[in-house]
């Protein structure tokens, strides 16, 4: 038998039960994690990675800029969630967890850089007041005319940017919710479900008469429940370097990674998992966890699970560019204060976020004090054309942008072009039934599980709860999926927003 038709048995002939999971991203390796995890606490799991890449991490990296440290991906996670900052300082990192430097940041809209509101969620206000500045007095006016509206009817489920509209009208979804949601999902708010990216606004909807009087009744729970410290947490060094350090403790715990080992086929065979890869190695499992994106995962699952694949076929997804730009400190004394700032697409600009990434880590600026380094994103679903530009056509868009939003004239001393193709997945109306369904033919295999970006939220911690769950349906606990919640506020191009 050649060396790439050998066939890794894993389960049979041994004690424990072997899991193989594939992807390497961060649901992937949180999932290899908590596995060994489960296999010191009592019966011992054999754990195999399989990684189509030779990176793990997937929208999870680092790189260098000048020879300052940066992430090229997401660069923060949601703290109020535990999965996350937990999981950093289970493998080590507690000590190199960092709040943002500064949480001020603003909206370049109606042509000038406006203060961040406060006081709403995901855009939508509690109160007019609320948006002072941001809107014009029409649309304030318009804002104190939902108290008098007779109820929505939400149904199962509603487009966020429409139901916001019909109550508060269209200036609120242009002018804060559309940008918000898009550094969030790179998406479109007319499309986006609000039961999957805004869940605890469409409960509270449901419940009330009026949209401005949900907001408040969210509003005043979060009070009464008194959350302290930061909503955002970094990570010395990048955020990019929380796969690294889940890896190496899955290592130490015995679980084996394999990079360059793409998935093609997955089947069963006398009750035993069978997976091929594109090198023509076979392995066998007990279980499998499939942590790929949805196309991937269609690809993966059309014999194991034909339904499940079906619906995981139609999860459209957006893609984006995030361009990262080193300047000499002195020629940028002009830049406004604060983190950076969202732009509203309605205004017709390229750029969508601007994050002044020296400003928010103090580990960036510490790496080198004379450097500023600034962070623009460009694309969005249904709005992709500038991504066809070459490299040095997205640099000078989103200078011209910088200049024309804040002043900054100078040439960058270096700068980076990441593209993230098909880079995150979008919630349409009725995801929320669609992860149901996929969910419900997932379970009627036996030994099978998934996770991932593309069910339960897009953000770090919503990720890693996904996976989490993944292994304890494995381990037959059926209330594995009740905490899972979507985690709308985590973006992955790190614009002002987070």
């Amino acid at each position: 038998m050649r060396e790439a038709d050998t066939v890794t048995k894993t389960g049979r002939g041994r004690r424990g039960r072997k899991v193989l999971v594939i992807g390497g991203g961060i649901a992937g390796l949180a999932a290899a994690h908590r596995l060994l995890d489960g296999s010191e606490r009592g019966g011992q799991v054999h754990v195999t990675v399989l990684e189509a890449d030779e990176r793990l991490g997937g929208k999870l990296h680092t790189g260098e800029i000048a020879g300052a440290r940066v992430d090229l991906g997401a660069e923060s996670m949601l703290a109020r969630r535990p999965e996350a900052v937990g999981l950093a300082r289970e493998v080590g990192l507690g000590d190199r967890l960092q709040p943002p430097s500064t949480a001020t940041a603003s909206i370049w809209t109606r042509g000038s850089l406006r203060p961040m509101p406060k006081g709403h969620v995901m855009g939508v206000p509690g109160t007019a007041e609320a948006l002072e500045g941001v809107l014009s007095d029409e649309g304030l006016r318009r804002i104190r005319r939902d108290d008098h509206l007779p109820p929505t009817h939400l149904g199962e489920d509603v487009s966020v940017g429409r139901y916001v509209a019909a109550r508060l009208g269209r200036e609120v979804v242009d002018r804060l919710v559309e940008p918000l949601l898009g550094g969030v999902y790179a998406g479109d708010a007319d499309l986006i479900s609000m039961r999957s990216a805004v869940p605890q606004l469409f409960e509270e909807a449901a419940r009330h008469v009026s949209l401005t009087e949900a907001v408040r009744a969210i509003q005043e729970r979060a009070a009464a429940n008194q959350q302290t410290g930061p909503v955002f947490m970094g990570i010395e060094g990048g955020i990019g370097t929380l796969p690294g350090a889940v890896a190496d403790a899955v290592r130490a715990k015995g679980g084996e990674i394999l990079l360059g080992e793409r998935a093609t086929t997955l089947t069963t065979r006398d009750g035993l998992w069978q997976l091929r890869t594109e090198s023509g190695r076979t392995f066998e499992a007990d279980q499998v966890i499939v942590a790929l994106p949805a196309p991937a995962a269609a690809s993966l699952l059309r014999t194991a699970s034909p339904m499940a694949s079906q619906e995981l076929r139609r999860i459209e997804y957006a893609s984006m560019a995030l361009i990262t730009m080193a300047f000499r400190k002195a020629e940028a004394e002009g830049l406004p204060e604060g983190s950076g700032f969202l732009v509203p697409p309605v205004d017709g600009h390229t750029i969508k976020a601007a994050t002044f990434a020296s400003r928010k880590w103090g580990w960036i600026a510490e790496q080198n004090p004379d450097l500023l380094v600034v962070r623009t994103s460009v694309g969005r679903y249904g709005d992709e054309k500038d991504l066809a530009r070459d490299d040095n056509d997205l640099v000078d868009l989103s200078r011209q942008d910088l200049r024309e939003a804040t002043g900054l004239n100078a040439a960058p001393v270096a700068a980076h072009v990441t593209r993230w193709k098909d880079g995150l997945p979008q919630y349409p109306v009725g995801h929320a039934a669609r992860v149901d369904r996929i969910r419900e033919h997932i379970a009627a295999v036996p030994g099978l599980a998934v996770c991932g970006a593309a069910y339960d939220g897009v953000g770090i911690p919503a990720c890693i709860a996904s996976a989490y769950a993944a292994v304890d349906i494995l381990g037959g606990d059926p209330t594995a999926l009740d905490e899972l919640k979507a985690d709308p506020v985590q973006s992955m191009h790190g614009g002002a927003g987070e």
